[in-house]
């Protein structure tokens, strides 16, 4: 048997409220499958299923909302025909065989051995559910697997109770404007972000190192390669830095993973965490995953993807959970140097800054260049600014070969 529970998407989330179920009782399901929608501060959100299994019952109810860890769903794994909850002393016939029995959770079921097949059987949602509604088991017919109580029949004691007890009267409700809606929404998400950037300076002792790198080679090879392109497949030079930035790492593990339970874990591949401005406001970092290997077209095309659908309050779980690092990108409305918070339970953060021209001395000589400030934030948990250093020097010295980041898909 397999607890589905509400997921963690980040530091800054306590709690979700479920927005739909995309699955039901009985259906097959697959890893990476979306199974619910769930609303956050910051976006609705794709919840995906984290193993292969088969649905037994929905435990969580469409606008209910809950805390991280709240068990959703239950599910049987793959292979599992029935649930193991089951008298031992029902015959073969009666134990379900290849059918899917409700989870039952009558104390006759927890007394494993001698347990009396015939007392009550009742599901963990609708004890929880009748506790909630103040429904009476007792009274109620099970339509469960052999008379089992499950959640439909509490739902439906609830529902003819609320009938039986209407008044004639019905207090009048008033609408929430829209914009009250809007504006408490952007109050809730700039509290979840407080909250996640006050842990990350209570809890992650950062070191900052920066390093002035000039684009003059990456910006010629960007023009000549987007002159041989549509406008649709065109190249920002943003996306030659993620890339760099995915790249670089594979030599730096220390600065791609998460401070988890006491001890840093390495991550095993590079999913850049991309930091977006919302239009109402507030912010999101939803990773690209795998950057490190998927050449310029491609990841240019899941970039603005990402940001089209962050914007739109639609991403997937696995954005939200699997970032290994974040890069803050200001663009050219932004400052020359940006210094970022840590994402936690990442340990380290890349910022760029605008790209200004200015002068840069090269082969004895002056010249007006194009540069941008690269920053890093990192965890002194994990690493050191000797190690950081040499990270953001190699990010540069990468940038002068843009041709190879292109090349790179491996």
């Amino acid at each position: 048997m397999i607890e589905f529970k509400l997921p963690s998407l980040g530091a800054d989330m306590d709690e979700g409220t479920l927005l739909e179920w995309r699955v039901k009782p009985g259906d097959a399901v697959k890893k990476g499958q979306v199974i619910a929608v769930v609303d956050t501060a910051k976006a609705a959100v794709d919840i995906e299923c984290w193993q292969d299994g088969t649905i037994v019952e929905l435990l969580a109810e469409v606008g209910q909302k809950m805390p991280v860890g709240t068990v959703m769903a239950t599910l049987l794994e793959a292979g599992e025909k029935s649930l193991p909850s089951l008298p031992a002393s029902l015959p073969q016939g009666e134990r379900g065989g290849s059918q899917l029995p409700s989870p039952l959770a009558g104390e006759g079921l927890r007394e494993r051995g001698n347990a009396p097949a015939q007392r009550r059987m009742i599901s963990p949602a609708a004890r929880k559910h009748a506790a909630e509604k103040g429904v009476d088991l007792d009274s109620l017919t099970g339509s469960g697997p052999h008379g089992a109580v499950i959640l439909a029949d509490v739902e439906t004691a609830a529902a003819q109770g609320a009938a039986a007890a209407s008044r004639p009267a019905v207090a009048a409700t008033t609408e929430v404007p829209s914009a009250e809606k809007g504006a408490a929404r952007i109050a809730a998400m700039r509290q979840a972000i407080a909250t996640a950037m006050a842990r990350s300076k209570r809890e992650i002792p950062h070191y900052y190192v920066s390093e002035d790198i000039p684009l003059a080679r990456a910006l010629a090879w960007l023009q000549t390669a987007n002159s041989q392109r549509s406008m649709a497949e065109r190249l920002l030079p943003a996306v030659l830095l993620l890339k760099a930035v995915a790249v670089t790492l594979r030599g730096y593990p220390e600065l791609n993973g998460w401070w988890r339970d006491g001890s840093f874990v390495t991550a095993e591949r590079s999913n850049p965490g991309v930091a977006i401005s919302l239009r109402q406001g507030g912010l999101i970092a939803p990773a690209l995953l795998d950057a490190g290997s998927k050449p310029l077209t491609q990841l240019m095309q899941e970039l603005t993807d990402l940001v089209q659908r962050a914007r739109a309050g639609s991403l997937r779980s696995s954005e939200l959970t699997d970032g290994t690092i974040t890069v803050t990108n200001l663009g050219d409305q932004g400052t020359q140097t940006v210094f970022g918070v840590i994402y936690p339970p990442q340990v380290a953060l890349v910022g760029f800054g605008r790209i200004v021209e200015r002068p840069w001395a090269e082969d004895g000589g002056l010249k007006v260049l194009p540069v941008v400030t690269a920053s890093l934030a990192a965890d002194h948990r994990v690493s050191d600014g000797h190690r950081g250093a040499l990270f953001l020097r190699e990010l540069a010295e990468l940038l002068q070969h843009p041709e190879e980041l292109d090349k790179e898909a491996s």
